[in-house]
């Protein structure tokens, strides 16, 4: 590389340079802007009927994600299992729902997660009747409110009164569910209903509530629970819902209860279940009527399988960015490393590798007629008889040449300087020898 090739080739550097940099800014902002567009901004969650009590944790839940830049989009059904149905099919857009245990078929329970379970749902049964009744086969031969075709509370309560053989042989079941069910009952065109809720839900408060109906306590709840693993026995202090002079109810009840589910797709994001269960923690962590304070939300099996991310944030929390920094950059930042870390392990090597590699780029261009020079010294130094002086000379203007042209950066332009110093070197032994065949030949 002659001196006046220096600037040219140190112009050539600085505009590879600067196309790197240019190159390496593009590929960070498409990839900032894939991973913002891949974070998760919405959740479709199926709920139930109009003020019952899945469409007021709908509620609930979408002002809280609100707060974190999460929309929540209600799909109101007629109850668990519509919901049920919506997740099991992957064309419905529906992300998540409630549901009670027990609504889901076994045989496609594999295919949705339990992120976690909320609260109880007991089984509450209403009549009118002037006897005290504990039994639902003393139901059988009666009309029998026992909820609407969706609803999870019907999928619930007909396999517990075929197990007592109350069916549509012996007894009518109605398709009535919700207040239609209640206002039944109350004017007589029922003789019972059978509801599956919480406690406040405002239908069974009313229900509660009201002296011409009576609570059925169950005297086989355990028998119920053995028999339905979905079910837990539950117990109804006296007084708990009205300690005055009403003192609801008069008498301890005894009551079977599924327990309701946050439920969703195996698919949905983990960041997003993140924030549903903490939605979870913040609005069933509470004591009630029967749960105690913390023991829901919680991951101890119902029916469904448990989500892992799920039971792993019960377990351990928020991770440490999502405890600190809004939802939007901490889910942004955790992709990030999942993208940058394995990018890291291939871009450090090569990065380091990359200098050795550029010297030896450089260098091979000038090693190569060491190499050559190298085989004309020893041929110099060893040769006998007839010496081809001309063609020594020949071969050492061809490698002169050939190591003035080659391009090379100005930081190694000492490495072809010695070349040239190196072929001067061979080049005055070859005068030398033919300076000594000459004083022979005299």
């Amino acid at each position: 590389m002659s001196l006046d090739d220096a600037p040219r080739q140190a112009r050539r550097d600085r505009n590879r340079l600067i196309v790197l940099v240019v190159a390496l800014i593009a590929a960070a902002t498409l990839g900032v802007w894939y991973l913002q567009s891949t974070i998760p901004r919405h959740i479709v969650l199926a709920s139930g009927v109009k003020d019952a009590s899945y469409h007021i944790d709908a509620q609930a839940y979408a002002g809280i994600l609100a707060h974190e830049g999460v929309t929540v989009i209600e799909r109101m059904t007629r109850g668990a299992d519509e919901n049920a149905a919506l997740l099991l099919d992957p064309k419905s857009g529906v992300d998540a729902g409630f549901m009670e245990g027990g609504v889901v078929p076994e045989a496609q329970r594999e295919k949705l997660v339990m992120l976690a379970a909320i609260r109880y749902e007991p089984v509450w049964i209403f009549y009118r009747d002037a006897a005290t009744l504990t039994r639902l086969d003393e139901l059988r031969y009666k009309r029998i409110a026992v909820g609407i075709p969706g609803n999870g509370g019907r999928v619930i309560v007909e396999p517990l009164l075929e197990a007592t053989n109350v069916t549509p042989a012996n007894t009518r079941l109605l398709p009535l569910g919700g207040v239609q069910a209640l206002r039944a009952l109350q004017h007589g065109e029922v003789d019972a209903a059978i509801f599956v809720g919480a406690t406040r839900s405002p239908i069974i408060w009313q229900a509660l509530h009201d002296e011409t109906l009576q609570l059925m306590s169950l005297g086989d709840a355990e028998a119920y629970a053995r028999r339905f693993t979905f079910l837990t026995p539950l117990t109804l202090p006296a007084g708990t819902i009205d300690m005055s002079y009403r003192r609801i109810p008069e008498q301890s009840v005894r009551l079977v209860a599924t327990r309701a589910m946050l439920v969703a797709r195996s698919d949905l994001p983990s960041p997003l279940i993140d924030m549903l269960l903490d939605a979870a923690r913040e609005l069933h962590s509470r004591q009630g009527y029967f749960e105690a304070a913390q023991e829901f939300p919680a991951t101890s099996p119902v029916d469904l399988p448990v989500s892992a991310d799920a039971d792993r944030h019960l377990r351990f929390g928020p991770s440490f960015l999502h405890r600190y920094l809004p939802f939007w950059v901490a889910t942004f930042v955790e992709r990030l490393v999942i993208v940058v870390l394995p990018l890291l392990v291939i871009v450090i090597p090569i990065v380091n590798f990359l200098p050795q590699a550029l010297r030896w780029r450089v260098r091979s261009r000038i090693y190569r007629w060491y190499g050559e020079l190298k085989l004309l010294e020893r041929d110099v130094e060893a040769r006998t008889g007839t010496l081809p002086i001309e063609r020594w000379l020949d071969d050492l203007d061809r490698i002169e040449r050939a190591a003035e042209t080659v391009k090379i950066p100005a930081r190694f332009a000492s490495e072809a300087y010695t070349l040239r110093e190196h072929i001067g070197l061979v080049r005055r032994a070859v005068m030398a020898r033919a300076g000594a065949v000459n004083g022979q030949a005299r």
